[in-house]
């Protein structure tokens, strides 16, 4: 079996298990005692954190360690939201960010505060000078991730976190996906992180807030990891989150090097053995181990099931896959195909032949999904200057592949209007005509969306 889904999470690296095994021996007292077993204890503790802050590019002080990254996303915005409580209650977030920071910014909203979504373009990056835009008076926070989780993109944070430093207003970076390959540069003011996305065990995130960024820590008051982590520290899983982290940088250069050839690779092959596929995120701009792409007339979830069945694990940001039946937000607001969506994460020593292997699979999985909804199978449709397409009541990606279909059965001009209620269609349709060089005129009441056949 090949684990190709790094991005959700790392497996355990064997300097972790080390780590974990050892600290389970002299980590598992109270590191606020004075006698001696709580003395060992706060000697592994203070020796991870140290070694977590050399790692992030802060001072020990500046980092506590939380139960998991969301939890330290959560406890950064919501301190540092309310350490700036006389600025005001406005955030900025982009359209791409993890659902923690989504979330937060929810809650935020939820209790009377504003929240401004900067825009993406279609490689999944969103620009310093929209944020600078995006920038009030009441700004409390801004947030955006070091590389977006999905599609890989690395994020302007160095450009961004200078325009906010100029404006007196701090930038909190999610850096889970990118710290393992290096720190995060630039003039950010808060950073949260996972262990797991490193090879670290779950259960341990981490919180980094620069001295002199005003922050309230909200809840009730604890006296451990500065009040800003409430309840008894898991020092072993702690050490053994730094330890990994430490070990994965020492190789980060090697294996990055290795990984963007064999990422190189799927992005530029799956397109010549799979027709109809959209490989998505910036093609230069981006972390080692993931590609991503989508398949039109595909079913996201039964071709997972297929790559599974191959013996792949991969994951997907296709509405077809979730229990909401909507397109991934990171997808969405790219505009591109989230239909048949696929994300290959490559973890450290992926080898050429596994991914040799899953090319070979992958265009027989395409094929007999696309078989199975009849996508090769053209609809007999009087050919008139203007057709309906009735796909109401059925999910993606049946309403394109209705539409692929009877494109050609109207005159260059003429239009297909493609009746649909499934809310991917608002996404992938318009996602097929730049693919397929039609025009895409709009969304009409129905719902409707029309389509002009240009080629």
């Amino acid at each position: 079996m090949s684990y190709f889904d790094a991005a959700s999470s790392a497996p355990l690296h064997p300097v972790a298990r080390q780590a974990l095994l050892a600290a389970l021996d002299d980590g598992w007292a109270d590191p606020a005692r004075l006698y001696r077993e709580g003395r060992k204890a706060r000697l592994l503790l203070d020796a991870a954190r140290e070694a977590a802050a050399e790692a992030v590019g802060c001072r020990a002080d500046e980092l506590v360690f939380t139960t998991s990254g969301t939890r330290a996303v959560h406890t950064g915005i919501a301190g540092a939201l309310a350490g700036r409580r006389r600025v005001g209650r406005h955030l900025i977030v982009s359209a791409v960010e993890h659902s923690s920071v989504l979330h937060s910014a929810e809650s935020l909203v939820a209790a009377d505060g504003s929240v401004t979504e900067v825009p993406v373009d279609r490689t999944g990056a969103v620009s310093a000078r929209a944020y600078g835009e995006a920038l009030r008076p009441d700004t409390a926070l801004a947030c955006l991730q070091s590389a977006n989780h999905e599609v890989g993109t690395v994020q302007p944070v160095a450009e961004v976190a200078e325009v906010c430093r100029a404006a007196g207003v701090p930038l909190l970076v999610d850096a889970a996906q990118s710290l393992g390959w290096g720190p995060v540069e630039g003039a950010w003011s808060l950073l949260a992180a996972s262990a797991h996305k490193w090879g670290g065990p779950a259960g341990v995130g981490l919180l980094a807030v620069r001295k002199g960024v005003r922050f309230a820590p909200q809840g009730p008051v604890d006296e451990r990891e500065s009040g800003r982590s409430p309840g008894f520290e898991n020092i072993p899983a702690i050490v053994a989150a730094a330890a990994s982290l430490r070990a994965v940088r020492t190789e980060a250069a090697e294996e990055a090097l290795r990984l963007r050839e064999l990422t190189e690779r799927i992005r530029a092959r799956v397109p010549q053995l799979v027709p109809d596929v959209d490989v998505v995120g910036d093609p230069v701009r981006r972390l080692p181990g993931i590609v991503t792409f989508s398949c039109l007339y595909v079913d996201g979830e039964t071709l997972l099931h297929e790559l599974d069945r191959a013996g792949f694990s991969v994951s997907s940001g296709s509405s077809c896959t979730s229990s909401t039946l909507t397109p991934s937000h990171v997808l969405k607001a790219m505009g591109v195909l989230s239909e048949g969506n696929v994300r290959v994460s490559l973890p450290p020593g992926t080898t050429e032949e596994d991914v040799e292997r899953f090319l070979a699979v992958l265009p027989g999985a395409v094929a007999g999904v696309r078989e199975k909804l009849g996508a090769g199978v053209p609809a007999a449709v009087v050919k008139e200057d203007s057709l309906v397409v009735d796909a109401l009541g059925k999910r993606c990606p049946i309403p394109v592949i209705e539409l692929a279909k009877v494109i050609g059965d109207v005159p260059i001009g003429g239009t297909v209007r493609v009746l649909s209620d499934d809310e991917a269609a608002r996404l992938d349709i318009p996602a097929w005509c730049e693919m397929r060089g039609q025009e895409y005129v709009g969304e009409e009441e129905g719902p409707a969306y029309l389509i002009r056949r240009v080629s």
